[in-house]
């Protein structure tokens, strides 16, 4: 007979949990004491939790741990057919292989798309992970696990949902200056319907509040009118003038003292305007695009992706944190929504996507190589999942058509580059048809614990949420091979 204490537990269940906690709460004193004492050192406990922790003994002798000052994060929306860009499979069924052809590369042994030609010359500048892997096939929470790195959660409301990796670096108090530490580019261009893009979850800063949210920016930076704001001061207001409003506003800020909280944003958000506009030119011009000699912008390419593409690098090297560069839905009829290929995949690929993607990125990693910021700025270039393994396939409600390809998150690819990251590396492997991980498969955790520790985040970081309860923000394996 079990003997059972109050509240129904067996008793010597009972006695294993009260043990477990003791365990527990004196493992947090010894942290507390540990924290504590770094006092001592000019280390807080609130330092430790903000962002300033140490690194790992075994990050520090790797020589890898952040050596990325900011992270360009080119999102591909709707997800790329991992067969019929960076993983393909030239031996396998036509309707498995498709059209294209794969090509050489400027690293022996690694092939690529015909269709990633500038790219196939940058290998040894990219670490391709073919092993991406994880379980859902819908655009708009598939986004939450490549943003954040978590699942996503079942409410729609935007705070339960895991903070994007440029709300976290703001969080740790990243990029201070007056620009602000997180941006997000998703160009809306006419025509442009739907706009699933912006019912991607992942994208905010979720369950850290609303003041680490990302700058966005939906103009089209290819337009000729492309203006973001207004970042110069009118003639007939001075400097002088704008400090006096600033101090008045400070005073009526004081009368909401309860409501501090919600003015949070509000006030960090004028700090940064009011710091803008009397900072120097070269600050107030991050988004003149007009600054650019004509021919680097020509070698973006002239499109809203490629200058996107030149945007985020203007902001990065002023300072910027993290810059997320969503793909733009041109609205064209009777194409394919962004990546998402369900018919015409490779008319589309070839004609639409692909190329303009080739310029673009190829175009980042010489113009960062050339300024010397490639060491200090990672790239990762990847899509929420990939395609089916074969040509028609259905896996979802939308189904594909005899020249498309379905939803596929059992296997795909991500590239990263820079920052730290070891060049001309092949990471995981596909099976024979790109349909799972046969070798070293990477769930979206490990690809952001990557990010992570290329961005100086250690692997016990804490942060708090607007509840002040700690969460662990890094909680995937770091790909060490690709450093």
């Amino acid at each position: 007979m079990v003997r059972r204490a109050e509240g129904g537990l067996p008793v010597q269940e009972k006695k294993t949990r009260c043990a477990n906690l003791s365990q527990t709460l004196d493992m947090n004193r010894r942290e507390l004491l540990r924290a504590g004492g770094l006092s001592l050192l000019g280390m807080t406990l609130t330092d430790l939790l903000s962002g300033r922790s140490l690194a790992t003994a075994d990050e520090i002798r790797q020589g890898s741990f952040g050596r990325a000052k900011s992270c360009i994060l080119l999102f591909m929306w709707g997800g790329p057919a991992q067969q019929d860009t960076w993983d393909m499979k030239p031996n396998a069924p036509e309707e498995i292989r498709g059209e294209f052809q794969p090509i050489s590369t400027n690293v022996p042994g690694i092939q690529i798309c015909e269709h990633f030609p500038q790219l196939a010359q940058r290998i040894d500048q990219l670490a391709i992970v073919r092993s991406m892997t994880h379980n859902n096939g819908d655009h708009t929470s598939a986004t939450h696990y490549l943003l954040t790195g978590e699942a996503p959660p079942q409410s729609t409301d935007v705070r339960s949902q895991w903070p994007h990796i440029g709300s976290v670096l703001a969080k740790m108090n990243r990029g201070t200056g007056p620009l602000p530490p997180f941006v997000s580019m998703r160009p809306k261009l006419e025509n442009d319907v739907p706009r699933f893009v912006e019912q991607s979850k992942g994208q905010f800063a979720g369950w850290l509040g609303p003041m680490y949210d990302p700058f966005t920016l939906d103009q089209n930076p290819h337009s000729p009118n492309y203006k973001i704001g207004e970042f110069t001061l009118q003639p007939e207001l001075s400097v002088s003038r704008l400090t006096e409003r600033t101090k008045l506003l400070h005073q009526l800020d004081f009368q909401f003292e309860k409501l501090q909280n919600r003015f949070a944003a509000v006030d960090d958000n004028n700090r940064r305007a009011f710091e803008l506009l009397t900072s120097a030119a070269d600050q107030r011009s991050a988004f003149d695009l007009k600054g650019e000699p004509q021919a680097l912008r020509e070698r973006y390419g002239l499109n809203p992706h490629g200058q996107s593409v030149l945007q985020a690098r203007r902001l990065v090297e002023r300072g910027v944190p993290l810059v997320t560069v969503f793909w733009p839905n041109d609205g064209i009829k009777n194409v394919s929504v962004y990546w998402d290929t369900h018919s015409r995949n490779f008319v589309d690929l070839r004609e639409r996507l692909m190329p303009v993607a080739d310029q673009a990125f190829s175009a980042l990693v010489d113009d960062l190589k050339q300024r010397g910021m490639l060491d200090e700025t990672l790239i990762v270039w990847t899509g929420e999942f990939g395609r089916t393994p074969k040509v028609g396939q259905r896996s979802s409600d939308a189904g594909a058509g005899r020249d498309g390809r379905d939803h596929w998150a059992n296997c795909f690819t991500s590239v990263l580059a820079g920052g730290g990251i070891r060049g001309g590396t092949l990471y995981g492997e596909s099976d024979r048809y790109a349909a799972a991980p046969a070798k070293d498969p990477v769930a979206p955790r490990d690809l952001i614990a990557t990010v992570y520790h290329a961005l100086g985040v250690p692997q016990d970081q804490v942060i708090p949420d607007v509840n002040g309860r700690p969460h662990f923000i890094r909680p995937g394996n770091v790909i060490q091979a690709l450093f």
